[in-house]
């Protein structure tokens, strides 16, 4: 089972490493996080990116992605509600009066429910954005079969495994680049002003994906 030859192997790693190193919307939510929260807030969204290509995978694997492919209902739906959804977080945090990833003062000093809350609300929205996208789906869908070798072992498997790596991939990439945004950002953040327009340029990310998830077509 799984038995590949160095060439399969060479040339799966080699697209894979050019996938992971090339900039799209994922990497565009964790680099905004990590700029506006730090490196705390950008693995956070990388965990939950990582999360939702995961249910991408398992997808794939079950062949329930194929359906994003043969109806073009089910695109049109999963569409526009991850538009609707990306548009949503982007109008919330231009409208934000303080950036949501600083500890609310009171009276009795800073609180800290806030910093634990942002966690698993970066945590879901990279989850959803990821979830929610059905080009992602239609990747994976389109990507691994191109890596199913007959005899190899039940093609479910084999595509489960695949994009599995794909995402231990992303480990070796992500998190070294988390950690130089989050270096070039912390001056950025000392400034209460700046960490708003940080807020705010996080919010114009989400609309732009937005609407590039809404103009796509098949």
């Amino acid at each position: 089972m799984f038995d590949y030859t160095l060439l399969h192997w060479t040339t799966f790693f080699s697209a894979a490493l050019v996938l992971n190193l090339a900039p799209g919307p994922d990497f565009a939510f964790i680099l905004g996080q990590t700029f506006r929260g730090g490196r705390r807030a950008g693995f956070v969204a990388m965990f939950g990116i990582w999360t939702g290509a995961m249910v991408h995978v398992l997808m794939a694997a079950l062949g329930l992605s194929a359906i994003l492919m043969t109806s073009a209902t089910a695109f049109a739906i999963v569409k526009w509600v991850g538009a609707a959804y990306l548009l949503w977080l982007g109008i919330s945090a231009l409208r934000a009066k303080s950036a949501s990833f600083l500890p609310d003062q009171t009276e009795k000093g800073p609180s800290f429910t806030g910093p634990s809350f942002r966690v698993a609300t970066i945590f879901r929205q990279g989850m959803l954005t990821n979830i929610l996208n059905p080009k992602v789906a239609l990747f994976f869908l389109a990507f691994l079969p191109q890596f199913v070798v007959e005899g190899a072992g039940p093609i479910s498997a084999q595509l489960f495994l695949h994009g599995i790596l794909i995402i231990c991939i992303a480990a070796f990439i992500e998190p070294p680049l988390i950690l130089m945004a989050d270096r070039l950002g912390q001056s950025l953040r000392r400034s209460k002003r700046l960490a708003l327009w940080m807020e705010r340029s996080v919010g114009a990310i989400f609309i732009a994906l937005g609407l590039r998830l809404a103009l796509d077509k098949r």
